[in-house]
């Protein structure tokens, strides 16, 4: 199979171990419900405060519809970070589909 194209506006773009890392990470906050899956679903995320981080995939078809996502980190100081394959990181989610963004939320606590 061929190396994913990856975009240079994709940055920052983990490496292998980075990104290893990071999918853990994702899956880990799947097993504990605190992971939307989409671009839409991080940035309602974002915009309500409670993303952790976010993780998105450098070899989406259309990358600019994911462009935005790292603007709205930067104006909530949310981490965000960029790995290579769409369906690692849908696997990582738990879904047999690609995913172009994710995010890990705080645990919301029941009154």
């Amino acid at each position: 199979m061929t190396e994913p194209e990856v975009n240079p506006k994709a940055y920052p773009l983990a490496d292998a171990q980075l990104s290893k890392t990071f999918l853990d990470l994702v899956q880990q906050g799947s097993n504990y419900k605190q992971l939307r899956k989409g671009a839409n679903e991080a940035t309602k995320t974002l915009n309500r405060g409670i993303a952790e981080f976010i993780v998105m995939a450098a070899d989406a078809e259309l990358l600019e519809i994911i462009l935005h996502l790292p603007l709205l980190c930067e104006d909530k100081n949310v981490p965000y970070v960029f790995v290579r394959s769409k369906q690692a990181l849908g696997r990582a989610c738990g879904v047999s589909r690609p995913v172009v963004a994710c995010t890990v939320t705080i645990k919301e606590v029941l009154s």
